[in-house]
C-alpha cells in the first residue's frame, strides 16, 4: 500500500508541477497553519490548487490509493476539517470576486474570504450576507448555515447562495442552482461540505452602502442587569437591527460583556434604534458610529490568532432570557483564561421565514445561538487543556435543560454526530440521502459529520 500511494502521489506531482507541497516545504507549512493548532497526523500532500482541472486530478489520486480527502478554503474552523493524514486540497490561491454587471451578485472563487468580498463590494455600497469575523471562509461560512449581522433583514449566508459549481467525488464539474442539479443545490445550503469542491459561488448583494455600528463595553458586575434588558429590549427591535452579545475575560483576568448592534436599514434612523442600548447599565465604553460593511466585521480580526489549540461548542436557545444569563454569568464567572469566551448569534427576522425544508439548514424558529470557545497556547501542559475542555463542556451542559434539540452542525466536531442530525431536524433523512447519490464512497468525510443508514433514521 506504501508503494501504491507513494507512486501515485509521484504521478500527481509530476501532472501538477510546482503544485504540491509535501512536510518541511514552505507552502506545506502555510496551508496547513490553520486558525486551530491542528492535532494528530498530517498531511502528506497537500496540492495547491489553482482550477478545477487540479481538483479533479487530486481526488483521482486520492480515491485510487485510497487516501483520505480534505479540502482547505479559509482554514477557520476548530475541529481541523481543513486538514487530514492524506491529501489536502488548498484553495488558498482561488479568491477571486467579481461583482456582476447589474451589481446584485457577486461570483466568488472557493476560497475567498469575507474581507476579499467587502474589499470589493464596500466600494461599490453593496453587502454580501456574512458572519462576524473577516478572516473566514466564505464557502465554510455559506455551506454551513451563516449567522451574521445581517441576518434579519437579508437572512443566513446561506439562504444567499444563488448557484455553485462543484467537483463531486466521481471527477465531474455540475452546476448546482434552481432548475439545476436542485438536490444538490438543497443540500449545499446546510450541509456543509459533504457533496463535492465548491469551487465558485454565486451570492446575492444587497444595497447596504453603510452600517451604524459598534462596540459597547459593560461591566461583568453589572451582566446580570444589563443583559436581562436586552432582552427586554429585543423583543421589539426591527429586523434591520441585531446586537451580538460576547461576554469575554480581560488578560488581566477581569471579566466583561460586549454588545455589538449593527444597524443595517435607513441610516439616518439607526442612531434611535441603539440609543436604548446605552442605557442597560453604566457604559464604559461606546464606539459606535456609521461605517462601511467591511469594517464592522473586521473589528474582531486582531483577536483571531491562528496557531493556538481552540475547543469550541454550541447550543441553541429559544431565548437569552433570564434562566439563560443566569448560566451565562456563572460559567464567565469561572473561565480558566482570557481564552475563555460565550458568544452569542441572533436567527430572527427574514432567516424565519424562510420554510424549514427549502433548506438543509433545519432550524428555522427564533432563537439564540450560543458558541462557547476555550483557546490556550499549544505550549500548555495537558493539564491546562483538560481544564479548558472541560470548562466548555461544562458550560454547554449547564445550557442544555434550556436548549433546543440538537446544535449548529457547523460548528459541532466529529464525535457529535447525533447532535449534527438533531439540528438537521426533519432534514435529515433527505441530506442523508442526497449524501449517498453524491457521495456514496464518503469521500468527503472531512466535512460536517452526518449519520448513516438506519442510524439517520433514528436520529429523526
Amino acid at each position: 500500500m506504501t508503494d501504491l500511494i507513494e507512486d501515485t502521489l509521484g504521478v500527481l506531482n509530476g501532472q501538477l508541477r510546482g503544485r504540491v507541497s509535501r512536510p518541511g516545504d514552505d507552502r506545506y507549512s502555510a496551508a496547513t497553519a490553520i486558525w486551530a493548532k491542528p492535532v494528530g497526523p498530517m498531511p502528506r500532500m497537500v496540492v495547491h490548487c489553482q482550477a478545477p482541472q487540479d481538483i479533479q486530478l487530486a481526488i483521482a489520486a486520492a480515491r485510487s490509493a485510497g487516501l483520505s480527502l480534505s479540502v482547505r478554503g479559509g482554514g477557520h474552523d476548530w475541529t481541523g476539517r481543513a486538514l487530514c493524514d492524506g491529501l489536502v486540497l488548498d484553495l488558498s490561491e482561488m479568491r477571486d470576486v467579481v461583482v456582476s454587471a447589474d451589481r446584485r451578485s457577486a461570483r466568488i472563487s472557493g476560497s475567498a474570504r469575507a474581507s476579499d468580498v467587502v474589499a470589493t463590494t464596500d466600494p461599490l455600497g453593496l453587502a454580501a450576507v456574512t458572519g462576524t469575523c473577516s478572516t473566514v471562509g466564505m464557502a465554510g461560512l455559506t455551506l454551513g448555515g451563516g449567522y451574521g449581522p445581517l441576518i434579519g433583514r437579508c437572512g443566513l449566508a446561506l439562504d444567499n447562495l444563488l448557484a455553485a459549481d462543484v467537483v463531486l467525488a466521481d471527477g465531474r464539474i455540475v452546476t448546482a442552482e434552481r432548475g439545476r442539479e436542485e438536490d444538490l443545490f438543497w443540500a449545499l445550503r446546510g450541509g456543509g461540505g459533504n457533496f463535492g469542491v465548491v469551487t465558485t459561488m454565486r451570492i446575492r448583494l444587497h444595497e447596504i452602502p453603510n452600517v451604524v455600528f459598534g462596540t459597547l463595553v459593560y461591566p461583568f458586575s453589572e451582566a446580570k442587569t444589563v443583559l436581562q434588558r436586552l432582552a427586554d429590549a429585543t423583543r421589539s427591535m426591527p429586523d434591520e437591527l441585531t446586537v451580538q452579545v460576547s461576554a469575554v475575560v480581560r488578560p488581566d483576568g477581569t471579566p466583561m460583556i460586549l454588545l455589538m448592534p449593527t444597524w443595517c436599514g435607513v441610516q439616518d434612523q439607526g442612531g434611535s434604534h441603539i440609543a436604548p442600548l446605552l442605557e442597560l447599565g453604566t457604559l464604559l465604553s461606546n464606539t459606535v458610529g456609521t461605517v462601511r460593511y467591511g469594517t464592522s466585521i473586521s473589528v474582531l480580526d486582531a483577536h483571531i490568532v491562528n496557531g493556538q489549540r481552540a475547543f469550541v461548542d454550541t447550543c441553541s436557545l429559544p431565548a437569552l432570557d433570564e434562566a439563560g444569563i443566569d448560566v451565562l454569568v456563572e460559567a464567565m464567572a469561572r473561565a480558566e483564561s482570557a481564552g475563555c469566551k460565550i458568544i452569542t448569534h441572533e436567527f430572527r427576522g427574514a432567516a424565519t421565514r424562510v420554510p424549514v425544508k427549502a433548506t438543509a439548514f433545519g432550524l428555522r424558529r427564533d432563537h439564540v445561538m450560543i458558541e462557547i470557545i476555550a483557546s490556550w497556547s499549544d505550549r500548555s501542559d495537558l493539564s491546562e487543556e483538560r481544564r479548558h475542555q472541560q470548562w466548555v463542556r461544562d458550560t454547554r451542559r449547564a445550557f442544555d435543560t434550556l436548549a433546543l434539540p440538537g446544535g449548529y452542525p457547523s460548528l459541532l466536531g466529529g464525535d457529535d454526530m447525533d447532535r449534527a442530525a438533531e439540528g438537521y431536524g426533519p432534514n435529515i433523512e433527505r441530506l442523508v440521502r442526497i449524501k449517498q447519490l453524491y457521495d456514496p464512497d464518503n469521500v468527503f468525510c472531512s466535512a460536517i459529520p452526518l449519520p448513516t443508514g438506519q442510524r439517520a433514521v433514528a436520529s429523526k
